[in-house]
């Protein structure tokens, strides 16, 4: 396992925990698997627009899909997102229970005085449903999910984690990012906030540090760990 040092010192300054949801929280396609819900977004944006269906037909990632879906015009846009967003909600209802360590880690968020906001790339509906389902709604402060019809405000862009903050009534560099990836690194970077990257993956623990991220781990146990010292 690796466990960075570094985790408590990254979490003692932090008065606001912010965490990436599909990683961090729960596996958001575990039940009904991604490149099945991009194929189906891309079918629906290939009989719109035949051009970017075929760009969108080379990706398995559904948010991918909506991205180009937007790039080929509003509408279409706007009617591949709402698919997404449905597909989403369906997804959450089969994806089973959190990451491990997620519970512990909101537990020990809300114990050591700090506060949660969920800020992801995902729709807001499908984490608020995931969160009613589990009962963990009263840990959770705030849920930002992707600005509707403007996918280019998504993470890396760190318009979602500058928003966050300022719902939160705290300044964005007295917070730290949970993400497992690495747009959630670089999103943290340009909102100059701190960041741990959680290494859901082999491979994403030299990415995450390379990219530059205040601290590294594979457990979502340990985060919780370290707020009981931070």
């Amino acid at each position: 396992m690796t466990h960075d040092d570094r985790l408590s010192g990254v979490l003692a300054n932090a008065r606001v925990i912010f965490f990436d949801f599909d990683g961090p929280v729960c596996d958001v396609f575990a039940g009904l698997p991604a490149p099945e819900v991009a194929k189906q977004l891309t079918a629906l944006l290939a009989a719109q627009d035949e051009a970017a269906g075929a760009k969108a037909a080379e990706t398995d990632d559904p948010i991918e899909v909506m991205r180009i879906a937007h790039e080929a015009g509003d509408e279409i846009g706007r009617t591949v997102e709402q698919a997404l967003t449905a597909a989403e909600v369906e997804a959450v209802a089969v994806a089973g229970p959190p990451t491990p360590g997620a519970v512990e880690a909101l537990e020990a968020v809300r114990a050591s005085g700090r506060a949660v906001a969920v800020v992801s790339n995902n729709s807001a509906e499908c984490v608020q449903r995931f969160l009613e389902k589990h009962g963990l709604g009263e840990l959770v402060a705030k849920v930002i999910g992707r600005p509707s019809g403007q996918p280019h405000l998504m993470k890396p862009n760190p318009f979602p984690l500058i928003g966050a903050a300022k719902q939160m009534q705290m300044d964005v560099t007295h917070c730290t990012l949970i993400g497992d990836s690495l747009t959630d690194i670089q999103a943290a970077h340009a909102a100059r906030t701190k960041v741990i990257g959680y290494a859901n993956k082999p491979h994403k623990a030299d990415l995450f540090a390379d990219a530059g991220a205040d601290a590294v781990t594979d457990d979502m146990q340990a985060i919780a760990d370290a707020l009981t010292t931070a």
